[in-house]
């Protein structure tokens, strides 16, 4: 199955751009009257047929289109400090949308060690592992924002939660998740984890400490384990 990105599909005849065409005229060879898939990144699936083959213009026919295609029955939020060695942050965002994800957001701590991002390519790589997996979602990614920032906005509806490593009354993230399975956010921090100071902002804004098992993890471990935990439940 071929599958292509395409957010602005809004008829029945549509021309992929330039970058998608080459790709399937150029690279996969494919030709008039082949079958190719496109999602739309919002939970639109089209099953489509090639009218025009050409690498610059590729045309396709809407043949059938599947709307909340293999659609999550809960929402998952993931906080998490962008790492020192930006490829373990580009490792978490590829496997946690094949996993399945909605949203995430890098978030500047006080013990972070990297504060900048390039978000153009971290949406690719998302759009890389959306395709690879047969996604018809791409998660949402955020702007980086400061932590205190963050905790501070309202996310009704929503169970918060800060992965912590320091002493304090902790919960299983998985018995969180059974007792909320709709929607939860949870915050996953640095290298060298969250400043106490940090700890004690999010609690006053509701946020529960939980912990992700006995082992100390690496910070985008953490996050894949959650994320794991938020799907198998």
């Amino acid at each position: 199955m071929h599958l292509f990105y395409t957010p602005t599909i809004n008829a029945d005849i549509f021309t992929l751009n330039e970058e998608e065409s080459k790709h399937c005229n150029r690279v996969l060879r494919l030709t008039e009257g082949d079958a190719i898939y496109l999602v739309d990144g919002l939970g639109g699936f089209f099953k489509t047929k090639i009218i025009e083959a050409h690498p610059k213009r590729c045309t396709v026919q809407v043949l059938e289109v599947t709307r909340e295609y293999e659609k999550r029955n809960n929402y998952l939020h993931v906080a998490i400090a962008p790492t020192k060695n930006i490829e373990r942050l580009e490792w978490f965002l590829e496997k946690a949308t094949e996993i399945g994800i909605d949203e995430i957001t890098p978030i500047l701590c006080d013990h972070s060690e990297r504060k900048d991002i390039k978000i153009d390519r971290l949406n690719k790589i998302i759009e890389s592992a959306m395709k690879q997996s047969l996604k018809a979602y791409h998660p949402k990614l955020n702007p980086l924002t400061p932590f205190h920032t963050f905790v501070s906005q309202s996310f009704d509806g929503v169970s918060k939660h800060i992965a912590y490593c320091g002493v304090g009354i902790k919960h299983a993230f998985s018995s969180q998740v059974k007792q909320h399975p709709t929607a939860n956010l949870i915050l996953i921090g640095p290298e060298g984890d969250f400043s106490p100071k940090e700890v004690a902002a999010a609690m006053d804004k509701q946020f529960e400490l939980v912990s992700l098992g006995q082992a100390r993890l690496r910070t985008e471990t953490a996050a894949m384990v959650a994320t794991v935990i938020a799907n198998q439940l």
